[in-house]
């Protein structure tokens, strides 16, 4: 993991230095973000669990390990992704703004799509609860590669392509069901909650924990709490603000009234 200033303070300067500028602004993203760009969501009406729930055997730890066929299927599934041709929409390019900007942002992600860093956020303000799709791991001796490379073997004929260093199993680096979140990542996250003035949380149904009770964490501590959400969540009772409108053109709406 890179090096990440995870303890930012109101009024901290856009290169991470304290200062006596605007307040901090964390953003907590999930997959309703990135459904502009392409990519489906997990848990909506129309999301992949509701309606292909054999799909989450492709991404549950234990089954992926246990049975070579799931590990087959899994990595045809990663191959026809959408994120491969995905490119950030304007709540990306919103957010990405608001941090050029001198805002002190910080973005917290559900998503692995790497859509915020495309937009342009710096990768040190992104924290990624659950990691990243474009990254491979070896479950065995901990090996990271380039996804890219993986799936040229797959294509090449390796349906279920081993370690290049000590032959374990391959993953992308992301959490699957059944794994614990990187603490580090987590504690970070944590930190941010606590720190900031304004928290967002936007295109997630806040009911997949630890990550939903960042934004209670944030509203505990001060800070303003904005949900924007199609569907209610758990901690609409908590909000400032909620606003069902699309994300695509709220969160410009929203970001945009923090920096003028």
């Amino acid at each position: 993991m890179g090096e990440r200033d995870s303890t930012p303070r109101s009024g901290e300067t856009a290169d991470g230095t304290p200062g006596g500028g605007p307040p901090l602004v964390a953003i907590l993203t999930g997959a309703g973000i990135s459904t502009d760009s392409g990519i489906p969501d997990y848990r909506g009406p129309q999301g992949v669990w509701r309606t292909d729930p054999e799909a989450e055997k492709l991404v549950t730890y234990d089954s992926y390990m246990g049975d070579p066929d799931i590990r087959r299927r899994s990595w045809r599934m990663r191959g026809e992704s959408p994120v491969w041709e995905a490119v950030p929409n304007a709540a990306h390019e919103a957010v990405a703004r608001l941090e050029r900007s001198g805002t002190p942002v910080r973005v917290i992600t559900q998503n692995v799509d790497g859509l915020h860093q495309a937009a342009g956020v710096p990768d040190r303000k992104v924290l990624e609860l659950h990691g990243n799709a474009r990254t491979v791991l070896c479950t065995a001796c901990g090996e990271r590669s380039a996804m890219a490379r993986a799936l040229e073997r797959v294509a090449a004929g390796e349906p279920d392509p081993p370690c290049e260093v000590c032959g374990g199993v391959l993953k992308s680096a992301t959490v699957m069901f059944g794994q614990q979140l990187d603490g580090e990542v987590l504690a970070a996250a944590v930190a941010v909650a606590r720190a900031c003035d304004v928290f967002l949380a936007v295109g997630t149904s806040l009911q997949v924990q630890p990550a939903a009770s960042l934004a209670g964490l944030a509203a505990e501590h001060g800070a303003r709490l904005v949900i924007v959400n199609a569907e209610s969540t758990p901690y609409d009772p908590l909000a400032d603000e909620v606003v069902r409108e699309p994300i695509g053109t709220a969160l410009p709406r929203l970001l945009s009234a923090l920096h003028r």
